[in-house]
């Protein structure tokens, strides 16, 4: 008797799902295609009834108004959403004509601009058989405020930047027949201001664009259908609770639920279920046993079930919905996350709606899936949405992917609003997080969640409530206040904290090192802690970049800086400057990587960003560019050896020795696999730059934990390293691997640089060795002046200048003409590379902008791209009848301890002596005279009093 009912009700199941999205499919209508449109500048519309009249003008949706050229072409009285802290591009001389053509340099141009009231108008029909029936509209992302009229009849407005707009009306109300659809959309900030700066509507990446883009449906409901369904997943015992709330009561009340659940991407089928619904419970509470096979969800294993869920009134469907979810737990554990009861750690990068093509987000899965897997290769298993939450194609593609999410409101509450005042923007951001869980919490990626970004105001005791009201709404999720930077208050009873304390390489001051970490940053405080957009470190733009913004928005502020450029007689420069930069970069963010996996109280970082960054200045902070594209210094394979799920990792106290000492490394593991690593041997070699190896290990390994493992010290005598050399420290263990640079120098005296005039300045003794045709070395570290005004660090600019309104450093790594024969004995590649720390870092700049184009040296700072100053640390030139070589870098007080400096200094005098000194670049001697008198060209003004 069970065989047969259990036989029966899969059938009627069976039936009920194919009716279903039978109905659903035939029922359901697609309102994207033809509409017409008419713009409101003048906000007259509503007033004046415009939805009792017809428009004229053609739109395809869905769309933006830019994706069809509409609005206003952009110029300089554009009303912006969004901060300048920089005002020289309105007021400097040299920029006039970029102000006339508007090449803006701070963020992405739209090709037109629209800011305020639009409408837009169809006609639908409602069929017979829709009669009396509740009909919905579904609008998935209009940007961003809507009103909704059917005919003349107000059917409602809807204010969510975060989730679909959805309206519903009755055939009672709307008879069946031809009717007329209105829909008003405004993107102008009313009442509720998130924050002109709020990626959720900001000009500085998506633009504050108007339109409707994602689904567009109208479809029928029943009377008793399903509003929401909730699954609360318990790993502890393998079940779910199924949460369904009805949107309406009316008899006849369904009587009857049924249910399937099946595996999406594993063989599972759960039993077909069939529950009774007591009569006006319009709150159903079910538990599901998934069994003792259950397969969980995570990084590792992104396993996924689809539930299929259907309402009935005796035989008849009222309503059926499907969606998947998955069975996971993801929680705190010993101020680390845990996944499932293991211990993960967040690799992470920000997202902040940057999207080129169309400015806003894409909602279609490829598009994401795309993206998440560009970013699991490089190493990845997180990101962060800055300030507005993604559609649900972002979560559907990161639940397939393995992938944890943070999502935040739409709101980066500073500049323009601020909160806990009592203004709207309070009640609204309660109220649009409720929404958000509502509609994506389903998802196993959406795993965290913030109010937004950096607030202003009374934000401390408002943050601690929203904290509190959320993980009391729905704690499948854990919560944060806020992200911030380092100066904002931590909130005590947030579940996490993400903030800018433990990042930062503090090379400006001390020698490049990998024995530091962040835990003295992150110990006092009981909840995991997140690294808040760490790196940040800049790269040269790439102006080859330019041809693939074939969308609504355009790179002028590339076109500006590659104009620059080109006035500066560098433009033939532009790809060197972008690779050297961009080792200079990469470097940066391996060594701040590997610093936070060696940080034992720390639960991961967010970069920002993995990608480049269009707005606030150009940032140009990425290893991709703005389309998830590799430059071409980086590839995923080198970077996910130092940012991956197991990182070998080494301790060094520097990367520069001298043959005498001893090299000795702490090896460690960080090891976030999901699993401890059984009989994983530890092998390390050092490598010379021919491949040779100068030595070599193996140490058996029986566990290596889940956690950070220290492993064993390298312990290797330099003494047979009889000639300056780099060499490569590579350390293993199973599949993965990294390595480090070291340079080795022995011991040598200062040359004598006896065939030479070696001054300080350009004395007249200089000048007659020059005009009788002899050698000069020229020692200008410290009496060059014209160039003092720049700062160069080891490290590059940080975000950019324009933003930070010239903070220093200025520069963004060094071109180095590594082929030169002064390099012969004097081992260098074409960027900045550790060693260099030592003569470069806080060196005296000379700027040679008044040298003519063409101009090169032979070590070269690579200037702010805001500026593009011609500069050098070292170049060689005829000057009269003569040959001078002059460098800046300290190449002569205490050598002995200075190896690096040392081996250049001899390298000069080596290479000035030989044959192979023969400068090809002439330089008068007024020009050379003028390196050692105040600076000529202006010290930057950014004109501005505020700060970002």
């Amino acid at each position: 008797m069970v065989l047969k009912r259990t036989f029966i009700l899969k059938i009627i199941i069976a039936i009920m799902a194919i009716v279903s999205v039978s109905c659903q499919k035939q029922n359901e209508v697609d309102l994207s295609g033809r509409w017409f449109y008419r713009l409101d500048p003048q906000e007259e519309g509503v007033d004046a009834q415009w939805y009792d009249t017809t428009f004229d003008k053609v739109i395809e949706l869905p769309a933006a108004l830019r994706d069809y050229a509409i609005g206003e072409k952009p110029s300089l009285s554009t009303d912006w959403t969004g901060s300048i802290y920089d005002s020289t591009f309105y007021f400097n001389p040299e920029w006039s004509v970029y102000r006339d053509s508007l090449w803006f340099p701070f963020w992405l141009t739209p090709t037109t601009h629209y800011k305020g009231m639009a409408w837009y108008q169809r006609p639908i029909f409602i069929p017979q058989d829709w009669k009396n029936k509740r009909i919905d509209l579904c609008f998935e992302r209009p940007h961003w405020q809507t009103k909704v009229w059917i005919d003349s009849v107000f059917i409602g407005e809807c204010n969510s930047l975060s989730v679909p707009h959805r309206f519903s009306f009755s055939t009672h109300d709307i008879p069946t027949g031809e009717h007329r659809l209105t829909v008003m959309v405004d993107n102008a900030i009313r009442e509720v201001d998130p924050g002109i700066n709020s990626h959720s509507i900001t000009d500085h990446t998506q633009g504050n664009w108007n339109g409707i883009v994602g689904k567009m449906k109208m479809h029928p409901t029943s009377e008793n259908s399903i509003d929401q369904i909730k699954i609360t997943p318990n790993t502890q015992d393998s079940s779910i609770w199924l949460t369904l709330k009805m949107n309406n009561v009316v008899a006849p009340y369904p009587n009857k639920l049924c249910l399937s659940i099946s595996g999406v991407n594993f063989d599972y089928k759960y039993p077909l279920r069939e529950y009774k619904i007591k009569s006006g419970d319009n709150l159903i509470r079910l538990k599901i046993n998934l069994g003792r096979n259950a397969q969980l969800w995570s990084e590792f294993s992104p396993n996924l079930y689809q539930i299929d869920v259907s309402v009935l009134v005796g035989a008849n469907v009222c309503d059926s919905r499907t969606l998947c979810f998955g069975l996971r737990q993801f929680s705190i554990q010993d101020k680390r996350f845990a996944i499932n009861g293991v211990k993960t750690y967040l690799r992470g990068t920000t997202e902040c709606c940057v999207f080129p093509k169309t400015g806003y987000p894409p909602t279609d899965v490829p598009s994401w899936d795309s993206i998440f897997a560009v970013c699991k290769s490089f190493g990845l298993n997180h990101i962060r949405f800055h300030s507005y939450c993604p559609p649900e194609a972002a979560f559907t593609a990161a639940d397939k992917a393995g992938f944890y999410l943070q999502v935040e409101g739409p709101s980066w509450a500073k500049y323009s609003t601020s909160l806990g005042y009592g203004r709207p923007i309070d009640q609204y951001l309660i109220d649009e997080s409720k929404r958000i869980v509502d509609e994506y919490g389903n998802h196993p990626s959406f795993v965290m969640m913030a109010y937004g970004n950096e607030p202003s105001g009374r934000y401390v005791d408002y943050l601690n409530n929203w904290v509190d009201t959320m993980r009391n709404y729905d704690a499948r999720i854990l919560y944060t206040g806020a992200s911030t930077g380092g100066s904002w208050h931590i909130l005590e009873n947030s579940d996490f904290i993400v903030r800018a304390k433990p990042r930062g390489l503090a090379w400006n001051s001390k020698q490049p090192e990998s024995m530091f970490d962040y835990r003295h940053k992150t110990e006092g405080l009981a909840q995991p802690y997140v690294t808040f957009e760490m790196g940040q470190w800049c790269v040269f733009p790439d102006f080859d970049e330019i041809e693939k913004y074939t969308g609504v928005l355009k790179a002028k502020n590339f076109e500006l800086f590659q104009e620059e450029l080109s006035k500066k007689g560098m433009a033939g420069q532009a790809h060197d400057f972008l690779m050297a930069s961009g080792k200079l970069q990469a470097s940066c963010y391996k060594q701040e990587i590997e610093a936070t996996m060696r940080t034992p109280n720390l639960a991961g970082f967010q970069l920002l960003s993995l990608n480049d960054f269009s707005g606030q200045g150009t940032a140009l902070v990425g290893v991709l560019n703005a389309f998830w594209q590799e430059k071409g210094y980086v590839t995923a394979d080198e970077f996910h050896h130092f940012c991956n799920e197991v990182v070998p990792l080494v301790r060094l106290p520097k990367f520069v020795f001298h043959s005498t000492d001893t090299l000795r490394a702490e090896v460690e593991v960080a090891n976030f696999s999901g699993e401890m690593l059984n009989k994983c041997p530890i092998s390390w070699q050092l490598v010379d730059e021919k491949q040779h190896v100068v030595g070599a290990e193996e140490w058996s390994v029986e566990d290596i934990e889940v956690g950070l493992d220290k492993l064993g010290t390298i312990v290797f005598s330099l003494e047979d390293v009889t000639r300056a050399s780099k060499l490569r420290l590579v350390v293993k263990t199973g599949d993965y691997s990294n390595e480090w640079s070291v340079w080795v120098y022995p011991q040598e005296k200062k040359e004598v640089a006896t065939q030479l005039y070696v001054c300080s300045s350009l004395n007249e003794d200089a000048i007659n060795h020059l005009n009788n045709g002899e050698k000069v070395l020229l020692l200008a570290d410290k009496t060059a002046k014209n160039g003092g005004d720049v700062v160069t660090y080891q490290t590059p600019v940080f975000w950019n200048t324009s933003w930070f309104r010239m903070r220093p450093p200025h520069t963004t790594g060094l071109l180095i003409e590594d082929k030169h024969p002064l390099f012969k004995n004097f081992p260098t590649d074409y960027y900045t590379d550790h060693q260099w720390w030592e003569l470069a870092n806080r060196s005296n700049v000379m700027n040679l902008s008044d040298f003519q184009n063409g101009f090169k040296p032979i070590v070269q700072p690579i200037d702010t791209w805001f500026v593009n100053r011609k500069l050098g640390l070292l170049f060689e030139a005829k000057v009269g009848n003569g040959k001078l070589l002059v460098v800046s870098m300290d190449i002569q007080n205490n050598l002995k301890h200075r190896p690096v400096a040392m081996r250049l200094h001899n390298a000069i005098v080596e290479y000035m002596n030989s044959d192979d000194f023969t400068p090809q670049q002439e330089v008068s001697i007024e020009q050379i005279e003028a390196l050692f008198a105040a600076p000529m060209h202006p010290v930057f003004d950014p004109m501005v009093k505020g700060a970002p």
